[in-house]
């Protein structure tokens, strides 16, 4: 490793595995050609890290690893920094004029989830056989111009040439709400205008579709009491996230740092 480049960094007097680092460093962005950045990036999060857990250990706090869901628990690490923050940063719940305030400034922004109805035309393929895919892509490709070229005709070309089920009801999907498709399907109706039709073949792990969307209904605007929760819970989280950052600053301020220049957090 180029020590100039990439120095050894210490907190408190604790050094900070290079090795950790060069594995941190994957999870952050940076532009091809500057590593340098994701290197920096990701030693600010374990120097963040490292401060976090010898305050916890400095308190001789304990905590046990939780279940977080999907088969996944804390690291005893995760844990201590868990057990430090619910120990140092509290807040309060926001009050009713706060809530409130959110759902005044712009009441339609929460609403029910909209729904769509659409219809397809599936050139199916298996994402692992490459000559598969192109001459999906190809056939997609060539049956978009024939649907734009006569939309009155897309049920008939869904019925003859679509790959999926749905060419028994002329490629009609039904009802869909957010999450009853594969994201990239679901972004596809998200552009288009009813009666519209894909300009083009949209890749799923199915294959490529030529959607057409035959009729939109927007959520309605749900009620204050409804959304109330979700509003304070909301502004709870912010709260509390900039809570623990302000805390996090004040370590940083009193923490001997060497190796690397902290930025803002």
């Amino acid at each position: 490793m180029n020590r100039a480049l990439f120095p050894e960094i210490t907190v408190n007097g604790e050094v900070v595995d290079a090795a950790k680092i060069a594995t941190e460093s994957q999870n952050h962005y940076a532009p091809k050609g500057k590593p340098g950045l994701a290197w920096r990036k990701a030693a600010q999060a374990l120097v963040i890290r490292t401060l976090l857990l010898q305050e916890a250990r400095n308190r001789k706090l304990e905590a046990e690893p939780v279940d977080l869901g999907n088969k996944r628990f804390e690291t005893a690490e995760e844990a201590l920094i868990r057990s430090l923050l619910d120990t140092e940063v509290t807040v309060d719940p926001p009050s009713e004029e706060m809530v409130k305030a959110i759902w005044n400034k712009d009441p339609a922004k929460f609403r029910s989830p909209p729904l769509w109805e659409a219809s397809h035309i599936l050139c199916a393929a298996n994402p692992a056989d490459q000559a598969a895919c192109e001459a999906a892509l190809t056939r997609a490709k060539a049956l978009t111009k024939t649907a734009l070229d006569n939309p009155r005709g897309f049920a008939k070309i869904a019925a003859g040439e679509s790959d999926c089920s749905s060419k028994d009801n002329f490629g009609a999907l039904g009802q869909l709400g957010p999450g009853d498709t594969v994201p990239e399907f679901e972004a596809a109706l998200e552009r288009l205008a009813v009666g519209g039709i894909t300009s083009e073949p949209v890749k799923t792990r199915f294959g490529y579709h030529v959607i057409r969307l035959d009729a939109q209904a927007e959520g309605k605007v749900l009620p204050f009491d409804i959304v109330r929760p979700r509003i304070a819970e909301a502004l709870e989280k912010s709260t509390w996230a900039k809570s623990a950052q302000s805390y996090t600053q004040k370590l940083v301020a009193s923490a001997d740092v060497q190796g690397i220049e902290l930025q803002s957090l």
